[in-house]
């Protein structure tokens, strides 16, 4: 019984650190950004704000051009995401149910296209949106934030469909469905965990991204938010208050979507397994 006791207290005991550990600067760049300035300044930390202000976040929305970034920045990312899940589907179809030459050859380039990391070819995306007189636009940063994220949806989704049974497609296009039918009305509702992954890992890959938009961009209202982010605190100074407001406003999109992503991400497990 102690034995087994300990056994089990260990692993817990871990596993709760490691939440602390990982939480708490979260916990931290929040609560800083709620506390007065008094409180921020003080020589003894402060570990729950009592007088909570929301004056912090006043300020770092009404930072120059901030309404502007937030519209890029979903605006690129939202489809970029959109753009790799359409391409991704079809792609992890047809690597997952068929069979034509040349087939392991694409899972290895897309596995390569994956560890290989997308700073070796900066140069040459640049060279390429200069030449294409692009730059200081959103649509590069699309296309590239994209192409960043498709070899991990489609190496993902193709799992996802692998792990389908034929045996329900097949059973569909016995009562009378096209293949297409079968994969729109059987397959991709039993998808939506592979999707809500793919999703929340391009969305934050795309949301997060710096270097590319540096290097693009110049144009200061065709910049997305991390760009404004790391210039924050240049321009504020040493207001930590107003600097984690706005790292609080970066980093509640990504928040607000793994919440919504993992309620919403059992849902699709069995719907249209069963046939009624």
């Amino acid at each position: 019984m102690k034995r087994s006791l300990a056994g089990r207290l260990w692993p817990n005991a871990t596993a709760v650190v490691l939440f602390v550990a990982f939480v708490f600067p979260v916990y931290w760049m929040f609560s800083t950004a709620l506390k007065p300035t008094s409180d921020i300044i003080s020589e003894d930390p402060v570990w729950f704000p009592a007088d909570a202000t929301f004056e912090h976040f006043g300020t770092a929305i009404d930072a120059e051009n901030f309404w502007t970034l937030v519209g890029n920045s979903l605006t690129v990312t939202v489809s970029a995401v959109a753009l790799s899940l359409v391409i991704a589907l079809l792609a992890s179809f047809a690597l997952a149910r068929m069979r034509f030459k040349g087939r392991r050859g694409f899972l290895v380039t897309f596995m390569i296209a994956q560890m290989a990391p997308w700073e070796v070819m900066v140069i040459a995306i640049y060279m390429i949106v200069r030449d294409g007189e692009m730059l200081n636009s959103l649509v590069p940063l699309t296309l590239f934030y994209m192409v960043m994220v498709l070899p991990f949806t489609v190496l993902t989704l193709r799992s996802y469909v692998a792990a389908v049974p034929k045996e329900l497609e097949e059973s569909a296009m016995v009562d009378g469905c096209t293949r297409p039918q079968a994969f729109t009305r059987v397959i991709f509702p039993l998808l939506a965990p592979g999707l809500m992954a793919t999703s929340l890992f391009g969305f934050i890959t795309a949301w997060n991204e710096f270097p590319l938009v540096l290097i693009l961009n110049k144009d200061a209202e065709a910049q997305t938010l991390p760009l404004w982010l790391s210039s924050f605190q240049s321009n504020f100074g040493d207001d930590w208050g107003a600097t984690m407001a706005a790292a609080s406003l970066f980093a509640l999109p990504i928040l607000l979507l793994f919440l919504f992503l993992q309620r919403k991400a059992v849902g699709g497990l069995t719907s249209g397994a069963v046939k009624g």
